[in-house]
């Protein structure tokens, strides 16, 4: 008899069945249940109740000085915002980053990985100095690149011997968001490559040994064994990029911190900037809370299709 039976047990040997309590205590999803407790708590209140809150409000014609005076007007946020035509600008910056940025910063952030994942002497050197900008100031290096694109500076000599203006980029309407888009890239390429590197030092030696045996080359085993297997860490890493490229503020506030939010002349406005004018600046928090909506429609479709897409090509 085991020393649980043993324990469960009357005078007479008979097993007693322990209680439904003692069952649920011992049980390994409850435990995980209480290790996941204090995630689940800050999550909904800092989360999910200040989303629940905005979706309410977003029916409600509501200022933010005057809360308690709120006052129910159904759809007619949303059909103004559709009506918008800034609203559908800032849209199409906010689409511009993303679909220009996740791609480049995407294979950038691969080849880093294959890069320091090879045997290399100071390659975790390598891996500080190329991570290092994520976990930096977006500010910070926002101001340096702000100096570093200045007109007529070496960048932007180089770039216009590439056939770029040699014009201080921030401050161009034609080069803004552009300008934007390499900040982002930059800064991102770090957290893609250490994904990337931890999926590769997953995949099994013995598929690249086998792959040589068969006289594959590094293109045939980088395509049909290292790809792959990247495929859903390929997934995380477009869908939580697509979210901070939905989501870029701090960069476009920096730029604009001696003009209009947006700046120069509504360049680089996004869905973030929108929202922040109408719902924070304007006090119209009905009407900012109804574009934080369509926001979270927005990724949340952009998402399922990223998701039906890569299901598609498998």
């Amino acid at each position: 008899m085991s020393d649980y039976s043993s324990k469960h047990a009357d005078m007479k040997g008979n097993k007693i069945r322990p209680s439904w309590f003692r069952s649920l205590a011992d049980s390994d999803k409850t435990l995980g249940w209480l290790f996941t407790l204090p995630f689940l708590i800050l999550w909904a209140w800092w989360f999910l109740y200040p989303f629940i809150q905005s979706f309410v409000r977003s029916f409600q014609d509501a200022n933010f000085a005057a809360l308690d005076q709120a006052k129910f007007i159904g759809l007619e946020n949303y059909v103004t915002i559709l009506q918008d035509k800034e609203f559908f600008r800032a849209l199409l910056h906010s689409l511009e980053i993303v679909v220009i940025s996740i791609p480049i910063q995407t294979l950038l952030g691969l080849l880093l990985a294959i890069l320091v994942n090879q045997k290399l002497k100071g390659k975790g050197i390598f891996r500080t100095v190329f991570f290092i900008p994520y976990i930096t100031s977006q500010i910070a290096i926002t101001t340096v690149f702000m100096m570093l694109f200045k007109q007529g500076t070496f960048l932007t000599k180089f770039f216009g011997a590439l056939g770029f203006g040699n014009v201080t980029w921030f401050a161009d309407t034609s080069y803004a968001l552009l300008f934007v888009c390499i900040l982002f890239i930059f800064q991102q390429a770090g957290f893609t490559m250490i994904v990337y590197l931890s999926g590769l030092q997953e995949i099994p030696k013995d598929l690249y040994e086998a792959g040589e045996i068969d006289g594959a080359s590094k293109w045939n085993k980088f395509r049909y064994i290292t790809v792959p297997f990247l495929k859903p860490i390929t997934f995380f890493i477009v869908s939580v990029s697509t979210i901070a490229g939905f989501q870029i503020y701090d960069q476009i506030a920096a730029i604009s911190r001696y003009g209009a939010l947006g700046s120069p002349a509504g360049a680089t406005s996004t869905v973030v900037t929108y929202f922040y004018q109408h719902g924070i600046r304007y006090m119209n928090i009905g009407y900012g809370s109804a574009a934080v909506v369509l926001f979270f429609m927005i990724i949340m479709l952009i998402t399922y299709l990223q998701k039906k897409f890569l299901d598609e090509k498998e």
